[in-house]
């Protein structure tokens, strides 16, 4: 009996139709009549309200409900989550669902209305987005029934509790890795360099076509076919590659809910899977004032599982970063010449002459790039209209920290360093645009 009246609610409608009967009991001290009127709008009310009450609450009345999702979220993307409800009355019910959603996700007003007809399945779809990795908590699924009548309401708690781990953006590597071989790269971003040079594994001779480099023409198998015939070449593989991750406290900007270093942690995924496609090696450093994660770089079948286990385990304070020890990292973990991809970021000129020593000694051994992000927030205001003294002084200083950010890229430049200054959202792409151009022209 306590549980029956713990998950019954009275509804507006109820309010109102006692509202209605009160006012009646009192007009009837003036107009007499009114009694007979008044006492059976209550009694219809009571058998209303009773019967509604025996219909949701029969034993053989249920409602079911079910969750389904990814035992893995992508960190940063809508993620598809699926409910299945099902109504086993016998008259069509409206429900309210509202399914306890990880408190990771700050979301407090979810809830979703559908109308359930008898033993017909209705399939929601919703999507959550989380913004940190770690395990979220999927709790119970609430449903509140309520029959045509409407005056009042059953909750029905269905335990649901499901743990799912949120790793790097997994729906992101698919996409690029789909972009990367098909057809639709060009409509997408990802640019499809022609190669240039000749820093490349002999492959086969074939008949010349119009926009082959002269270069490469045969000119034994052309005498001998009696037509122009060329070298064709293909990419060098197995070139050694590392991403490296700064994790330091210059990471730790937010943009749209997400830090820099969170955005670097889904590039680092989608990178490891295009550079393990082409055939390349890929591994994996990361610091900030201590060395973290060092995953020699290989192309062996787990590795982009191992991988994604150490982004999927990154933590940080936030501290300050000791670029000589990451310097120190990268010269144990390769002895060859290798591309490194460096994920950080500069927001003052002195802050990369403080750390450029080190960046040009890295590149000295191996080819270095420095990935660093545009400050979109100062970028948006600089181009909103002044309307007094104060707005154009505001805006100036905003304008003169975006220009510092190209006179990093033409300071890095000076020094033989490869960089990509990219807005947050557009890091992926850019990155591999670039990885691909360092490959087109023969570099790595």
């Amino acid at each position: 009996m306590w549980s029956i009246i713990k998950n019954t609610f009275l509804t507006n409608r109820f309010f109102y139709a006692i509202t209605a009967c009160i006012c009646l009991f009192i007009s009837a001290f003036w107009f007499p009549p009114l009694m007979w009127v008044a006492k059976i709008a209550l009694a219809g009310l009571a058998v209303l309200t009773t019967a509604e009450g025996i219909m949701l609450f029969h034993p053989k009345m249920k409602l079911q409900a079910e969750r389904l999702l990814n035992p893995k979220l992508s960190l940063g993307d809508p993620n598809p989550v699926r409910l299945v409800v099902k109504s086993e009355y016998p008259l069509p019910v409206e429900v309210d669902i509202y399914d306890e959603l990880p408190f990771q996700l700050q979301v407090r007003d979810f809830g979703i209305t559908t109308k359930l007809e008898q033993e017909k399945p209705e399939e929601i779809l919703y999507h959550v987005k989380p913004t940190e990795r770690g395990i979220f908590n999927f709790g119970a699924i609430n449903l509140i029934a309520k029959t045509q009548i409407g005056l009042l309401k059953r909750k029905v708690t269905i335990p649901a509790e499901y743990d799912t781990a949120v790793y790097p953006s997994v729906m992101q590597m698919k996409k690029y890795e789909l972009m990367m071989f098909s057809n639709l790269s060009m409509q997408n971003g990802v640019r499809k360099l022609r190669r240039i040079g000749h820093s490349y594994e002999f492959d086969q001779v074939k008949n010349y076509v119009r926009g082959d480099d002269f270069r490469s023409i045969n000119w034994k198998a052309t005498s001998r076919r009696n037509e122009l015939m060329v070298n064709q070449y293909e990419d060098e593989r197995s070139q050694p590659i590392y991403l490296i991750l700064d994790k330091s406290r210059v990471m730790k900007m937010p943009f749209e809910e997400m830090t820099l270093l969170d955005y670097a942690i889904n590039s680092t995924l989608v990178m490891s899977n295009i550079i393990l496609q082409k055939g390349d090696r890929v591994g994996l450093i990361s610091f900030s004032n201590t060395l973290d994660s060092r995953i020699k770089a290989e192309q062996r079948s787990g590795q982009l599982g191992k991988i994604m286990e150490s982004l999927y385990r990154q933590k940080t304070e936030f501290l300050e970063a000791d670029y000589d020890l990451m310097y120190d990292g990268v010269r144990r973990l390769t002895n060859s010449r290798s591309l490194l991809i460096f994920f950080t970021n500069f927001e003052s000129m002195s802050a990369l002459k403080r750390n450029l020593p080190t960046l040009r000694r890295l590149n000295k051994l191996h080819l270095l790039v420095v990935v660093f992000f545009q400050n979109t927030e100062l970028t948006d205001y600089s181009n909103l209209p002044t309307t007094d003294l104060e707005d154009i002084y505001s805006q100036t200083l905003a304008q003169k920290f975006l220009v510092e950010k190209r006179r990093m890229v033409e300071e890095l430049k000076k020094y033989g360093i490869q960089s990509v200054l990219t807005r947050p959202e557009d890091l992926s792409v850019n990155t591999v645009n670039k990885y691909m151009e360092l490959k087109a022209r023969g570099m790595i």
